[in-house]
């Protein structure tokens, strides 16, 4: 994704320079080449060689040391940037950037510099609040410097407050977006479900599928990329909610009913990318059943068809459904478009190889109103997902 990208990583000292790390990595699986320039102080926290290793860069910090090259290296390293993300930023560095102040190489850098500044704060609560510190990051934010704001939990002080780095997959988020600027569903609020849901027995017990939620996932991360406003109804999965996403964790399917028809009125596009349970136990134990004979009746009561409902209260909304069948695919997909009034369905044969639950690819089929079928061979998840948003996309409303 940022193959031929030169991302230039700021690292400043706080204990969250550890963070950095993780970025790192996660930047060099989407091809980037990531250059890391250290304050003196952060290499007292995460030493150069690691992110050496990490980024196959040399590492720069000490600004007076013969360059490697015939450029002033902080001039060539300015140039190079596509983009310029400090993270972790301490009150010091931040406080340079609003004085004015160059006094090392990453600060000198941060000067030179025509690239987009990504600046990520991470520092003691109290520090964070400072008012100084909260005026020079309202002078930068006006001189067009982007912040991602920190986290609040239990700093590495033992203090609880706002001041924690963001998370790094957060991070990688913004810079996709900072170097990928295609915001065609701008100004558009999406509505995605992902996941399985569990449909209670007991305590102990439920009734569930193999969803994972990938899918799902993809579409709500790459909405989130291309500009829209994204709500994610996920069921119970384990993982990372995508940048810039809102994500409302629901367990059964009566909970993504409710919550799926709370968010309707305000979305422009729903795409149902969930595995929701067709039944659930008629009868949910309050306590664990005991296995006390060799056999156990279980009787089911039919769930809402939460698609089904949005299909006639619809307007002029987009709605895109999902199909996972292991035979007759088109045929028994085909009926669900008009069954439920959709613009189109995507449509998978879980025998497919490559296809179905837990993997990170798909093969599908999209299936329309007129009964056109594209076909779309073995991608990437997120590869289908932009698939997808391209056909909601250009849907033209008459």
């Amino acid at each position: 994704m940022l193959k031929g990208k030169n991302i230039v990583l700021g690292v400043s000292g706080g204990i969250a320079a550890y963070k950095a790390c993780e970025l790192v990595s996660r930047l060099k699986k989407l091809s980037a080449d990531v250059h890391v320039i250290m304050t003196d102080s952060a290499a007292k926290f995460v030493t150069p060689l690691t992110f050496q290793s990490l980024s196959l860069n040399q590492v720069a910090v000490d600004m007076f040391k013969a360059p490697k090259y015939w450029e002033i290296e902080h001039i060539s390293m300015a140039k190079l940037a596509d983009v310029l993300v400090i993270a972790p930023a301490t009150a010091n560095i931040i406080g340079k950037l609003a004085g004015g102040i160059a006094d090392d190489m990453l600060s000198t850098t941060a000067m030179a510099t025509k690239a987009k500044v990504i600046i990520v704060p991470a520092m003691n609560s109290n520090m964070y609040e400072n008012p100084v510190v909260q005026r020079n990051i309202k002078l930068l934010k006006e001189l067009g410097y982007s912040f991602i704001e920190p986290e609040e939990g239990r700093l590495a002080c033992g203090d609880v407050g706002k001041g924690k780095m963001a998370d790094p997959a957060v991070i990688e988020g913004a810079i996709i977006e900072a170097l990928s600027p295609n915001l065609d569903l701008a100004g558009k609020t999406v509505l995605v479900t992902a996941g399985p849901t569990r449909e209670a027995i007991d305590p102990v017990r439920f009734i569930s599928n193999h969803s994972t939620g990938k899918m799902g996932y993809a579409i709500a991360e790459r909405a989130a990329k291309r500009g829209a406003r994204v709500h994610l109804v996920s069921g119970p999965v384990s993982l990372e909610t995508p940048w810039g996403v809102t994500r409302y964790d629901v367990v059964s399917a009566e909970e993504m009913h409710n919550k799926v028809m709370e968010l309707f009125s305000g979305c422009d596009i729903v795409i149902k990318a969930a595995a929701v349970a067709d039944y659930a136990p008629q009868t949910s134990y309050s306590q664990k059943v005991k296995k006390v004979s060799a056999e156990f009746e279980l009787k089911l009561k039919k769930n809402p068809d939460i698609l089904y409902e949005l299909g006639k209260i619809k307007g002029d909304k987009i709605i895109v459904g999902f199909a996972m069948e292991t035979e007759k695919l088109v045929e028994n997909a085909a009926l669900k478009v008009n069954n439920k009034n959709l613009d189109f369905i995507v449509a998978n044969d879980l025998n497919e190889s490559g296809a179905g639950f837990a993997a990170d690819t798909n093969v599908v089929k999209l299936i329309d109103r007129e009964g056109n079928i594209e076909s779309i061979p073995l991608k990437k998840k997120l590869e289908v997902a932009d698939i997808i948003l391209d056909r909601i996309r250009d849907i033209k409303r008459t």
